[in-house]
């Protein structure tokens, strides 16, 4: 973690600050309103929270949330600009994060670490200091359990992306209390696991009273049984995962398309457990997919008021779709320009004759793309994780083809072909999680945690990219070297020394 910036009354309702990857400031740590004064309030409780889910902010808005993963898998691919195509080519090293480096270092590791902590940072003050405030007992067991839930969802995405990283679960007073090695994943886990008990006891809202945009006790026990299948804990994971389902609180779509209608979000929540919540509901929060996925040149009036043409599907991954998939509706092999003329494929953009778009971020109201929201759980996902979990502990069960079949039903599909073998039916959950979550940030990680990236990703080309050099060292990112500069702590990871 980088060195800790001076603390100052200024920085009150965010937090300690985390120096930005270009600075390495010599300064002093000072006592401040922030760490005497501070969290004494309903008030100030509630704004050290606000500060807890703003590292958001730098994972979907810049977006480290979705395209560092997507611009890796095997479903979409970045515009073959200079800095874009690094993580779809698999050439970034060390270095490659740092702002002097790599000029869209929002899409870069660097700024996964650097939201994380920054949010890991704010929930430790919250932790520590809510407790003493003088407040309703039930909202603040409530704040602790949002802020529990955010560290350990940070934590989550530290490791699925770094592997081993530093726990540090107190604040940081000084900046020597700021440098900490790293720990072991399975620690890493268990520190998941013990915020997430807090969590899931917190007595948070549910659907459809929580606060939009904010955790619910849903959204605990969803992010439990994720967690869980990632640690390949599969009783625990189908335990947390059942137990949603079980609550009643949410529910699939019946149209899959509504999920990402801009002017249906409320309705989605039906569905979305957990999103990250753009303009207005989060104000100053957006995202760029929905101008990276529309096609060059302004294109409308489904896409957006403008778009550029920087985000693709494969052609392959298209072609994967029975036709009869509501799902493959969600990608397209043309469109209708602002004149009502349809434009064909191999017009859509130079680069590419088999450019395929995505139609999942389409917003044709907003002149600033801040919407629509990005899911991050969703009951697919429960249905989905239950059934992988069922199937890895007992095999193809009864169960487990009803939780995957769900699914398939929604999508027009018939059921998943019965007497399957229980590797042949992980497979069949695998894909279909494939065919569900495109564009969403989630294949990748698939991908890495059941190690098939490494046969997976090289048949992924097209003319665009027709060569793909992924290596076994890609499973996980390299720590930035600016951190490593930073915290005399911490080591690379073994693969990228």
């Amino acid at each position: 973690m980088k060195h800790l910036a001076k603390i100052s009354a200024s920085l009150g309702i965010l937090g300690v600050s985390l120096l930005l990857p270009s600075c390495n400031l010599d300064e002093t740590i000072y006592s401040s309103i922030y760490t005497e004064e501070f969290y004494k309030t309903a008030a100030d409780a509630e704004k050290g929270l606000v500060a807890v889910y703003g590292a958001f902010g730098g994972l979907g808005g810049a977006p480290a949330l979705t395209l560092i993963a997507d611009f890796s898998d095997d479903q979409t691919y970045p515009r073959g600009v200079v800095g874009r195509n690094t993580l779809t080519m698999f050439t970034y090293d060390v270095n490659y994060t740092t702002q002097k480096s790599n000029s869209r270092v929002n899409e870069s590791p660097q700024q996964i670490w650097q939201s994380c902590y920054g949010g890991i940072e704010k929930a430790n003050w919250v932790i520590a200091k809510v407790p003493d405030a003088t407040m309703d007992e039930v909202r603040k067991k409530q704040i602790l359990g949002e802020a529990y839930f955010l560290r350990a969802f940070y934590y989550w995405f530290l490791t699925k992306n770094f592997g081993d990283v530093p726990v540090k679960i107190t604040p940081s007073y000084t900046e020597e209390e700021a440098s900490t090695a790293k720990n072991p994943k399975a620690d890493v886990y268990k520190q998941i696991y013990a915020d997430l008990d807090q969590a899931t006891t917190a007595g948070l809202p549910s659907f459809p009273t929580v606060m939009k945009g904010r955790v619910s006790n849903e959204a605990a026990l969803a992010l439990y049984a994720k967690a869980a299948l990632y640690n390949e804990d599969w009783a625990k994971a189908l335990e947390k995962a059942k137990a949603v389902i079980a609550s009643g609180k949410h529910a699939l779509l019946p149209n899959v398309w509504d999920l990402y209608r801009y002017d249906n979000e409320d309705n989605a929540r039906l569905e979305n457990i957990f999103a990250y919540e753009a303009d207005p509901v989060s104000p100053g929060l957006g995202h760029q997919l929905v101008g990276l996925c529309g096609p060059a040149g302004s294109a409308g009036p489904a896409y957006a008021k403008t778009s550029y043409g920087s985000m693709f599907a494969y052609q392959s991954f298209f072609n994967s779709f029975d036709p009869k998939d509501a799902r493959r509706g969600l990608l397209d092999t043309n469109y209708i320009d602002k004149t009502g003329k349809v434009v064909p494929q191999r017009s859509i953009t130079p680069i590419t004759t088999e450019g395929v778009l995505i139609k999942k971020y389409q917003d044709p109201i907003s002149t600033i793309g801040l919407i629509p929201n990005i899911p991050i759980l969703r009951m697919a996902d429960v249905y989905l994780i239950a059934a992988e979990a069922e199937g890895r502990l007992n095999g193809p069960t009864a169960d487990a083809y009803a939780f995957v079949n769900a699914i398939r039903k929604r999508a027009g599909l018939a059921d998943l072909k019965t007497g399957l073998t229980k590797d042949a039916f992980i497979e069949a959950v695998l894909q279909e999680r494939a065919w569900e979550f495109f564009a969403e940030g989630d294949r990748w990680y698939d991908l890495t945690r059941t190690n098939k990236f490494l046969t997976v990703i090289p048949k992924a080309v097209n003319s665009v990219y027709p060569v793909r050099n992924v290596s076994a060292k890609n499973r996980y990112f390299p720590i930035p070297q600016d951190e490593i500069n930073a915290n005399l702590k911490l080591e690379q990871n073994p693969d990228w020394k």
